[in-house]
């Protein structure tokens, strides 16, 4: 009795041969189908009306008068020239330090971020190695829970003059100093949102960087104190350099977040004193809803939105070339 051959690859029986795959996998395999095209309509759909459509009704309405969000009357590149050269409330070079809502975004964008990662990277490493880790980042990530809105409410309370009600004016006033308007000085306003910004976003950034640090291999870190480093030289020369991608990706997110802010300066200032705390994203809300300049209002949400690009872009080519630990 004679056994046949196993058939050979590319030949007939139940080999497959090149070129030959079926039809239902070929979306599995990365070729085109109609099943594929039909499961991403709505998704497809969705990205158009929300996304796509409005942006180009913006950019489209940034260069017209905008009456009641219409296109009334076509003006060309007068909203941007007005912004940038004849709007000091958005953007004032010509004092020093600058001034004006594009200043106080960076301003944010500065010591914001850069608090918001040192303080959660500390928090992170200096919680993992306690007993009551859990604890620790439960307690840190509250305010997270907290809406916006709240938060700015609560804080309202916290910086108000009256020492019978605020908080800190209640502590300066038991070293016989004060009260202080944190939120009534233009040279103070900036610092107490941005203070109040810091509390509220620790948390995220201590629990993101905590997973991250999880990530880092405890043999290299125990081989680093074997060879006699200290435990500064292991915070800069391995975990730093191993969470420096999350850090990134942690810091474009709060840049993004900082570009777009307008909750807690609306609630807390209004922008004021004057307009000492207006951002860019209140700035869009101020010209296009109260002032009834849709253009100028589309205009700065188009700013906003070239401010972003390079950032999104810096983002996705560090995504391709590097993993997330």
């Amino acid at each position: 009795m004679s056994i046949a051959p196993p058939p050979q690859q590319g030949g007939t029986g139940t080999g497959v041969a090149a070129g030959t795959i079926p039809r239902q996998d070929r979306f599995a395999l990365g070729g085109r189908s109609p099943v594929g095209l039909i499961l991403l309509a709505p998704a497809l759909l969705l990205l158009i009306v929300f996304i796509v459509y409005p942006t180009f009704y913006t950019i489209l309405l940034s260069f017209n008068r905008g009456r009641r969000g219409e296109f009334t009357e076509w003006v060309g590149l007068r909203n941007y020239e007005q912004l940038l050269t004849r709007d000091p409330n958005f953007i004032n070079l010509g004092t020093f330090p600058p001034s004006g809502a594009v200043w106080n975004n960076v301003l944010w964008i500065i010591f914001y971020t850069s608090f918001v990662l040192f303080l959660g990277l500390i928090i992170a490493v200096l919680a993992s190695r306690v007993r009551y880790e859990a604890i620790i980042k439960a307690v840190v990530f509250l305010p997270m829970a907290i809406a916006a809105t709240a938060l700015a409410v609560i804080w309202s309370f916290v910086y108000t003059p009256n020492p019978d009600i605020g908080l800190l004016n209640a502590i300066i006033g038991a070293f016989g100093a004060g009260p202080i308007s944190f939120l009534g000085d233009p040279n103070l306003v900036n610092w107490g949102l941005i203070a109040v910004g810091i509390w509220g976003s620790v948390g995220f950034a201590t629990v993101i960087l905590s997973a991250a640090l999880k990530g880092i291999p405890t043999e290299i870190i125990e081989a680093a104190r074997v060879d006699g480093a200290t435990e500064r030289q292991i915070f800069f020369r391995i975990i730093v350099p191993m969470v420096s991608l999350p850090m990134s990706v942690l810091a474009v997110t709060l840049i993004v977040n900082v570009i777009k802010l307008f909750d807690l300066v609306f609630v807390m200032t209004g922008g004021g004193p004057g307009t000492a705390s207006r951002v860019i994203a209140f700035t869009m809300y101020q010209e296009a809803f109260p002032s009834g300049q849709f253009g100028r209002g589309a205009a700065v949400a188009v700013v906003m939105l070239i401010i972003l690009i390079p950032i999104m872009i810096y983002n996705i080519r560090r995504f391709r070339t590097e993993a997330v630990t």
